[in-house]
């Protein structure tokens, strides 16, 4: 007699189909579904706290460009899941989120509203039943994969271990048809660029997604523009003429050039305050086209809006626009191609503090640390070093967690899941010590799970971004305060290789790993300076701490 499947076994099934890898925490809620998972031989990482699986699989994503799958308990399990959740929605990441759910028989005192919760966020639930569980998981990653979002998946608690019943069919997912670019449209953005003397081409993570990055720098190249990326996009063009990276983590030479362009195309990019340079990134009066699939993208200081993928925007373009053949305005920088313009002298090796100046840092861990890397940012004032300073090989190579939802303390669990996409590569985790301390739980996972791995800790005591913005207006920094950690020894403990440094020559011990094979996880806790700020927080603040003056 043939055992008969659960309807935990049937979403683990369909789980399989769709994903290699998955990220967890058991509870009771989803000890059926766990189980089904790491008996059948898939991948599992288990996660420290719930919010690391939501972390993980959303750095996956990024990395691999495949979706993956997480799963927490009910309740307080979900609730802990909730911060990450929010950002991988409104970051437009495709995952699915398999959660025990309430009862069918009515929700427990300790229960709480999970679909009401899901929805405040963004995230629509479906809830399996003994019938459907089949057919729901199935919508779940198919809803997933054509929006580009999160779905959570809830298997009641009490149908988790129940035999499931005949399954009804799959209800066919209505798929939107592509964007079709309108003619008359194409013809009026052609004629803008043709009348361009100083183009400029912006290129974002929707053109990384729609593998525009080709077509663009033909179109580029055809108008003698200059090229530049959102930071989800660095080294999309692969081209000479690219200026880096647009916005608040540009370099100041870059900037005064996009701001003598007079029509810029940005493809696939948001135009928010940072993207812009705090509004100052393009000249009064020039033309900005922003091209986007989402019509809720559209933002000043955009003048012309298209509705339309990147790719086949610019292939529209590129068959509109025949025979172009132009240098622009390219003649003019030579020392963009052969790259002086964006050469700096060593930083000073300590700030007036004593204390290590953290520019110096990012431009010694560019020569030091290897060029197949994979950079994982967490969120905190010294995102300023490493998109300024660290190169990376591709778009996919740089993340930057949780920028989205504005969080900070998703950095370890989020490089767990960028080293389990591309174990090939040195991850390298940027931190600072407030988000480190509050996603500690997780080092144990990155020991444990990260074949080779770098944590970098700008470790200035501090809350460094409410240092750098509300100290500097008056506020008490009491709170703003941290007792300095020693997060080299936290590693050690852990099992994972560490130093402290403190001054620049303490670079040795990291050498010495990477020469030994780099193996594990090697944490490098750098004591820098409260008293250096990066450009784009004092380009923030400027206006502020004017008015305030005033």
């Amino acid at each position: 007699m043939t055992e008969q499947p659960t309807v935990s076994d049937l979403v683990a099934d369909v789980c399989a189909r769709h994903a290699d890898t998955v990220f967890g925490l058991m509870g009771n809620g989803n000890a059926f579904f766990t189980s089904n998972v790491t008996r059948r031989g898939l991948r599992y990482i288990s996660a420290r706290h719930e919010a690391g699986t939501v972390a993980m699989a959303d750095a996956y994503f990024r990395a691999s460009g495949k979706a993956a799958v997480s799963t927490v308990t009910y309740g307080a399990g979900f609730t802990n899941s909730l911060t990450p959740l929010a950002e991988a929605a409104k970051a437009r990441i495709p995952l699915v989120l398999v959660v025990g759910g309430v009862p069918t028989t009515g929700a427990r005192p300790w229960d709480v509203d999970q679909d009401m919760v899901a929805a405040g966020l963004g995230v629509e639930t479906i809830t399996v039943t003994r019938e459907s569980a089949e057919a729901d998981t199935q919508r779940a990653w198919e809803l997933a994969a054509r929006d580009s979002r999160p779905v959570l998946l809830a298997i009641p608690y009490d149908l988790a271990a129940v035999e499931a019943g005949p399954q009804q069919p799959a209800v066919p997912l209505i798929i939107r048809a592509p964007l079709t670019t309108d003619d008359a449209v194409t013809r009026r953005i052609a004629r803008l660029l043709l009348g361009a003397e100083r183009p400029l081409v912006i290129g974002g993570r929707g053109a990384v997604e729609a593998s525009a990055g080709p077509a663009l720098r033909r179109l580029g190249d055809g108008l003698g523009a200059f090229f530049a990326t959102s930071a989800m996009a660095r080294n999309l063009f692969d081209s000479p003429w690219d200026l880096g990276i647009a916005g608040g983590f540009a370099t100041l030479p870059a900037v005064e050039i996009m701001r003598r362009a007079d029509v810029v195309l940005v493809a696939g990019a948001g135009l928010n305050t940072f993207q812009t340079r705090y509004g100052s990134l393009f000249a009064d009066g020039a033309t900005v086209i922003q091209v986007d699939v989402s019509p809720d993208a559209a933002a000043p200081p955009a003048t012309d809006f298209v509705h339309a993928d990147a790719a086949a925007f610019a292939s529209a373009l590129l068959d509109t626009m025949r025979g172009l053949a132009g240098r622009g305005w390219r003649d003019g920088y030579p020392e963009v191609a052969d790259r002086t313009l964006f050469k700096e002298p060593p930083a000073q090796e300590f700030a007036p503090d004593g204390r290590l100046n953290p520019r110096a840092v990012a431009q010694l861990l560019d020569s030091v640390l290897p060029a197949r890397r994979t950079i994982v940012q967490d969120g905190g004032h010294f995102i300023g070093w490493a998109p300024m300073y660290l190169g990376v090989p591709d778009p996919q190579a740089l993340m930057m967690v949780g920028t989205a939802f504005q969080t900070i303390g998703l950095g370890l669990p989020s490089a767990v899941g960028a080293a389990a996409a591309r174990p090939e590569r040195l991850t390298v985790l940027v931190s600072g010590d407030g988000g480190a301390l509050m996603g500690l739980a997780d080092l144990d996972t990155a020991v444990r799970s990260i074949s080779s791995g770098v944590m970098v800790v700008f470790n200035d005591a501090a809350y460094g971004a409410e240092l750098h913005q509300y100290a500097v207006r008056g506020l008490d920094d009491t709170a703003m305060q941290i007792e300095e950690v020693d997060f080299a020894a936290l590693a050690r403990a852990f099992g994972a290789r560490g130093t402290k440094m403190r001054s620049l020559a303490d670079i040795d011990s990291l050498r010495d790993w990477l020469d030994a094979g780099a193996h594990g996880l090697f944490v490098l806790d750098v004591a820098v300076s409260q008293s250096v700020v990066a450009d784009y927080m004092r380009e923030s603040m400027a206006p502020i701490l004017a008015a305030q003056a005033n």
